[in-house]
């Protein structure tokens, strides 16, 4: 009886609820495989493959400095999914409905109002950050969802100061570090809790250490998970790859400040870009419009300032993504403003134009990521990493699909520009690796003279060479005896994918 009473009274939000999570599916998976696969992600894959099938390539991304979990729970679904690109996005699908939810629960703890949770998890929904990273083969969307939930078990924490869920915590945090460096910054931050710890006289100082002790032991199970990396004899490589794309401190004091300026301009351009004017003005009203819970919000502000301004500092290579997960903590503001808003104003009609007012950039954006993403007017870096510069893999689909069709007629071999990191090797490996009519190899530095050995070969089957970064091979392959067989654009931009087939 209970039951039948809570769903009549929460009837409208397990309605709105139900049309959320299908909303969700539909925007992440339709067109799924439209993007073509980005280098990123055919490295990502090729890695997952690897592990799939030999136990002892278990913690192969860590010859890269890169954190498995992600590789890991990617050979899982390729065990379902026979596309070995689609099995990583859909990890990344399930980690964004996981983030969606997180923020439901988040935006509900934190703020005391389940609407709040709703319209979060409703913002994420049409967020365009999260529509780009939910649908790529990157570790960004699950980077996400480990932020998200460490925050909220952080919250319930200080607030509820139980063993169950600090041990919970635990496993998340420690989900979060064998994912992403960055998945540190959910420890690192974690004394900022006390900004919402309950200081009343009654028993303060026994709560308190109750709270320091299970922090702490949260703290050391995360710790502990991430000592499995060091079962592998590559872990130190992780401090290497680190360096590359942030300066360590020893660096950082030779210039401390030199990068600053740059590095925040670059960063601020991508997050409004893709946070948008809107919500930003939002973010910033939430202060103003409601003055209670001004801890909370100072909290959820400073899980995103903190490592914004980290990133700046330090940061050396940076790309939009880096700052995706710091993002997240923002929307719950956002949710805020616009629940306080509807209670403010008489005239829900007024309200509801007013939504679709400062909802219509973000609405516009998710429309061409969708439909048209080459033209969608996110950053810059990420059209051309994504589909319009050399990093994209437009046509590979086609040439793999070519070449797959000229296997079926006899025995060829495959020659690809680039080793590590190589769009055309990785994508021969993954969709070819097995197909014993292709022999194949990557080639790098291109070589002046033309290899003797495809020379060779030609003479005996078919010798094909696919490439991916035309800038680099032109200046280096001219007289080479070459037939152009298959040329791609790639998006809007002025790269190729094309396919040479050697002239005997």
């Amino acid at each position: 009886m209970l039951g039948i009473q809570k769903i009549r009274k929460y009837g409208l939000e397990i309605i709105i609820g139900f049309i959320g999570i299908i909303l969700y599916f539909f925007s992440r998976l339709y067109h799924l495989m439209s993007l073509p696969i980005f280098t990123d992600e055919a490295i990502y894959t090729r890695w997952s493959q690897i592990a799939r099938f030999d136990p002892n390539w278990r913690f192969i991304s860590l010859t890269d400095g890169k954190q498995p979990l992600f590789v890991w729970l990617d050979m899982i679904v390729m065990k379902v999914i026979h596309d070995p690109l689609m099995a990583g996005r859909m990890v990344s699908v399930f980690s964004g409905f996981l983030t969606m939810v997180g923020l439901f629960f988040l935006g509900r703890e934190i703020f005391k109002n389940h609407r709040v949770g709703i319209l979060s998890a409703g913002l994420y929904l049409i967020f365009p950050f999260a529509l780009v990273y939910d649908r790529m083969a990157l570790y960004d969307s699950l980077v996400g969802t480990w932020a998200v939930w460490s925050l909220y078990l952080e919250v319930l924490l200080v607030r509820r100061l139980r063993l169950d869920i600090s041990l919970i915590l635990g496993m998340v945090l420690g989900g979060g570090v064998l994912t992403k460096t960055s998945g540190f910054f959910s420890i690192y931050l974690m004394p900022f809790l006390l900004l919402i710890f309950d200081w009343g006289e009654k028993k303060r100082l026994k709560r308190f250490f109750k709270w320091v002790s299970l922090a702490a032991l949260s703290i050391i199970l995360a710790y502990g998970y991430y000592l499995i990396l060091r079962l592998s004899p590559f872990y130190h490589i992780i401090n290497d790859k680190n360096t590359i794309f942030v300066y360590s401190f020893h660096d950082w004091l030779s210039h401390p400040f030199t990068f600053l300026i740059g590095n925040i301009s670059g960063l601020w351009d991508w997050f409004i870009t893709y946070l948008t004017w809107p919500f930003f003005i939002l973010i910033f009203a939430s202060f103003f419009i409601a003055i209670k819970f001004t801890k909370e919000k100072i909290l959820l502000l400073a899980w995103f300032i903190l490592p914004f301004i980290s990133l700046a500092l330090f940061g050396r290579v940076l790309y939009p993504r880096f700052i995706f997960f710091m993002t997240l903590s923002l929307l719950p503001l956002v949710a805020l403003s616009i629940h306080e808003a509807f209670n403010i104003l008489k005239n829900k009609y007024i309200f509801f134009a007013l939504l679709l007012l400062f909802s219509v950039f973000s609405l516009r954006m998710d429309y061409y990521i969708l439909s048209d993403f080459a033209r969608s007017p996110i950053p810059r870096s990420d059209l051309g990493q994504y589909i319009n510069d050399w990093p994209a893999g437009g046509g590979a689909k086609e040439i793999i699909a070519y070449l797959e069709n000229e296997s079926r007629k006899g025995k060829i071999y495959v020659a690809s520009l680039g080793t590590f990191g190589s769009l055309p090797t990785y994508s021969v490996e993954i969709y070819l690796g097995e197909n014993k009519n292709i022999d194949k190899r990557g080639i790098y530095p291109v070589p002046a003279e033309f290899p003797k050995d495809l020379l060779d070969k030609s003479k005996k089957m078919p010798v094909f060479v696919f490439i991916s970064n035309q800038h680099e091979f032109e200046e280096a392959s001219k007289g080479w005896p070459l037939r152009l067989i298959l040329e791609y654009k790639k998006g809007v931009g002025n790269s190729y994918s094309r396919l040479y087939q050697v002239r005997k």
